[in-house]
């Protein structure tokens, strides 16, 4: 009888311990993430601040400018006052945005750099977590999470500068309708992720890929490891082929590429004059070309992450 009622015990036990969230299988990519996110608040920090600073740029320049620019723009053509309106919203995306290319070259020069100097790298490397998925980790962060994050809080800034323009033109006595008419944020924000997606995370993606494979070799002065090379290579074409096909490559892969939007000229990649081409894009040579490169460059700093000591 006793036998009997273990026999079926089994299988309800089991069924139970398969369902339990205890026997999920672990997710290495995410809590290696996670933990990027923990010992990295700068992450969020940098783009938190530059928003601040721009919120109280802008609510002096409101309090002091915007009324008499509502009251100048029956003088103005239409151009003219989308620009005049729409240029704070812009500069506070473009700050945001340097901000955010700024914190992603420092992380990945120290990513894996800084590692080997905690006293802790060791027991990082007794995980059971691979050394591609720490590396394509921390390539995440410049490559996903900071553009997304960077889209979330401009989000944010934007619409709180809106707010406070809506309430200082009110508190003038003038009509918001002309302010509300002009700027859209909703199509401001759909361009604004569109750009950080493609250009700042896709097309720029090489850049931060060598900076990992910088950050794993080099055992001091990433910074120069990572900068000097190209130019060494760009003044040595010059002065041997006098050409600069590498300078011109780099200003192209900076830039944006025009693949992945066309702009009326004199306009912010987060203008209404911004063209979308989201086909001509993802069709581009250069896209992939940078995808593969950067695939190379994580696959080499996982090996280098594998035979690398502790500094």
């Amino acid at each position: 009888m006793n036998t009997l009622s273990n026999v079926m015990l089994e299988p309800s036990l089991g069924a139970q311990a398969s369902t339990s969230p205890v026997a999920r299988a672990p997710r290495p990519l995410y809590w290696s993430i996670r933990r990027e996110l923990w010992e990295n608040r700068a992450i969020y920090i940098a783009p938190l601040a530059a928003a601040a600073v721009v919120l109280f740029g802008f609510m002096i320049s409101a309090m002091l400018r915007l009324p008499a620019i509502i009251r100048g723009l029956p003088m103005m053509g239409a151009a003219r006052q989308r620009q005049e309106l729409t240029m704070p919203y812009d500069f506070a995306a473009g700050a945001l945005m340097v901000t955010q290319i700024l914190v992603g070259f420092f992380y990945c020069l120290d990513a894996l750099h800084g590692e080997r100097r905690d006293r802790r790298f060791l027991f990082w490397k007794s995980l059971p977590v691979s050394d591609l998925t720490t590396v394509v980790s921390k390539a995440s962060i410049p490559i996903v999470v900071l553009p997304l994050l960077t889209w979330a809080v401009t989000f944010a800034l934007q619409l709180i500068m809106l707010l406070l323009s809506t309430a200082v033109v009110a508190g003038s006595g003038l009509n918001v309708a002309t302010l509300w008419a002009q700027v859209s944020l909703f199509q401001m924000s759909l361009l604004l992720l569109y750009h950080l997606v493609a250009v700042h995370s896709l097309w720029h993606a090489p850049f931060y890929g060598w900076l990992l494979l910088v950050s794993g070799w080099a055992r001091r002065a990433a910074f120069l490891w990572a900068v000097l090379p190209p130019l060494a290579i760009l003044a040595i074409e010059k002065i041997v082929f006098n050409t600069s096909h590498l300078g011109n490559l780099l200003c192209y892969r900076l830039a944006g590429g025009p693949e992945a939007m066309a702009m009326a000229t004199g306009s912010m990649p987060i203008d209404a004059g911004a063209h979308l081409t989201p086909g001509r894009f993802l069709s581009s040579p250069g896209l992939w070309i940078g995808l593969l490169i950067t695939a190379g460059f994580l696959i080499a700093a996982a090996r280098l992450r594998r035979q690398r000591g502790p500094i």
